[in-house]
């Protein structure tokens, strides 16, 4: 067998073994090239370039489904995709093709992905006038999000593992984030929510004389179509690097993994702590009290280049602080400025008054963008260390199930609760499709405080299991240069079994 045809067949992984190369290159050598890093970009902008943002105005004021009824299908569809996510994610954990563990489901979901999304935003154009309890669209709505959520599972399950196998290299890995994050926001990912804030602004003001349901119609079928072509790309460009064992783990060794793999177990308790925060987006406060969504806008604006510039403070504060002592203090930083708008406001009934709320979330934005590149590049970079220590730890990567066991916990949380806040908005007094600024004050209030203080104390506990995190900075350096090793050794002993291989073949 001839060198070209080893190393073409090492090629498949993207992963190149030479007799003089050290598992340390993995610190140093880049693996991602211009086009594949423009691809996540791409990808990374896709992401947020949609109007999801609005769904509860969609549903709530357009589509108009009852409050008590959307409780129940939130349930049922939650326990279905609890069912789901367990099954997919060990057809997912097992593949093992040519083209990767997880790109065969992305590339292959992607089209019915898109269509579905489409589909969704048509809900009007199908049965519009119709009342919250009419039961044909009931029954479509029930439909679709059923079909949506298996179809849906197949590709976030595999998208959140494939991430963690672009690079084998940690340092390539946080610089890859960090320039998604800092550049997609030049790149215009937000210009549907806010274009969207100034058609609602209009059409609820009758400043023009639009439909809202086929402002929502049109923005959503945009959106969701070029969303789709960009992420579409990403996964054709990209290629998965880091090697899975030959071996397909059992779903038994499954659940070892996720008892083993302490910092998974922390980051769902965490999770979980946390989601016990019942919210609501402050969306609904901009248009219901202060009579404007566009002025989120207007705000966000002074403090757009803070977020830009915050993400030069990642490499300094990573190389003084653990990833830990930043996961904290992010989460500390957040309350703290939620904890000072609601104080602000509740003060002689503030809350109601435009130009001081205006100021006061202005405020927020301002000082909360300072740590916006951190807490963003942290929170995605801890995910895939734990990734990377359960490979340390068990010798496989079971990115599925594990990232299935870390929602699974959450799902059954979030069924209950995500039922419990429909029927929260009615219990406050909510009347769907009302005109802007005529729900009561009682509600206007609740509606307030369900965006600032609420969601941060009923959440507060969360921040707990971040103080054990286990992964110390030595700890991390310690790790990665084994797993190098070990990666290293995998590569020369396949190069050496498939040369023997083809030495008896010919033979």
């Amino acid at each position: 067998m001839s060198d070209n045809k080893i190393a073409e067949e090492l090629n498949k992984t993207e992963i190149i073994s030479a007799a003089d190369e050290k598992p340390q290159l993995y610190k140093n050598r880049n693996y991602v090239g211009v086009k594949e890093t423009i691809s996540y970009l791409m990808n990374d902008w896709s992401n947020s370039f949609n109007i999801d943002g609005f769904n509860e105005r969609f549903i709530w004021d357009v589509v108009k489904i009852d409050f008590s009824i959307n409780a129940a299908v939130h349930l049922v569809t939650s326990a279905w995709d609890i069912i789901n996510d367990s099954l997919i994610s060990v057809i997912v954990d097992n593949t093992r093709t040519r083209l990767g563990k997880f790109r065969p489901y992305l590339v292959a979901m992607q089209l019915p992905m898109t269509i579905l999304g489409i589909f969704y935003w048509l809900i009007p154009l199908f049965f519009g006038g119709t009342s919250g309890t009419y039961i044909p669209k009931l029954i479509y709505y029930y439909l679709f999000n059923v079909i949506r959520e298996t179809a849906g599972t197949f590709t976030g399950v595999a998208k959140s593992g494939y991430m963690s196998t672009i690079t084998p290299n940690p340092n390539e890995r946080i610089r890859l984030i960090t320039l998604a994050e800092l550049l997609t926001g030049y790149m215009g990912e937000d210009m549907p929510r806010y274009i969207m804030g100034v058609l609602i602004d209009l059409v609820n003001n009758k400043v023009v004389k639009w439909k809202l349901s086929s402002v929502f119609i049109v923005m959503g079928v945009l959106t969701a179509t070029i969303s789709s072509i960009c992420t579409f790309w990403f996964f054709l460009a990209s290629k998965e690097r880091v090697p899975q064992s030959l071996e397909r783990p059992n779903v038994k060794e499954g659940f070892k993994a996720i008892f083993t793999n302490y910092p998974v177990l922390l980051m769902c308790l965490s999770d979980f702590l946390g989601n016990f925060a019942i919210s609501k987006s402050d969306t609904n406060y901009f248009i219901d009290v202060l009579g404007s969504y566009s002025l989120i806008t207007i705000l966000n604006l002074p403090s757009s280049f803070n977020g830009s510039i915050s993400y030069a403070f990642v490499k300094p504060l990573r190389r003084r602080f653990s990833s830990k002592a930043l996961w904290i203090i992010s989460d500390i930083y957040g309350d703290v400025l939620n904890l000072g708008v609601f104080l602000f406001g509740f003060r002689k009934n503030m809350f109601k008054r435009r130009l001081p709320m205006c100021i006061a979330f202005g405020l927020k934005e301002w000082f909360g963008k300072w740590m916006w590149g951190v807490t963003k590049v942290i929170n995605a970079d801890l995910w895939n260390e734990a990734m990377d220590y359960c490979e340390w730890k068990n010798g496989y990567r079971m990115e599925a199930t594990t990232g299935v066991a870390k929602g699974l916990v959450l799902k059954l949380q979030g069924a209950v609760l995500g039922s419990v806040t429909d029927l929260l908005m009615k219990k406050i007094g909510y009347v769907q499709g009302l005109s802007i600024g005529s729900q009561n004050d009682h509600t206007k209030f609740w509606e307030f405080a369900l965006c600032t203080a609420v969601p941060t104390i009923t959440g507060a506990l969360g921040i707990v299991p971040k103080f054990l995190w286990p992964i110390t900075k030595e700890k991390r350096t310690i790790m990665y240069d084994e797993l190098a090793k070990r990666r290293q050794s995998a590569i020369d002993d396949y190069v050496s079994d498939f040369e023997n291989n083809n030495l008896n073949a010919d033979a």
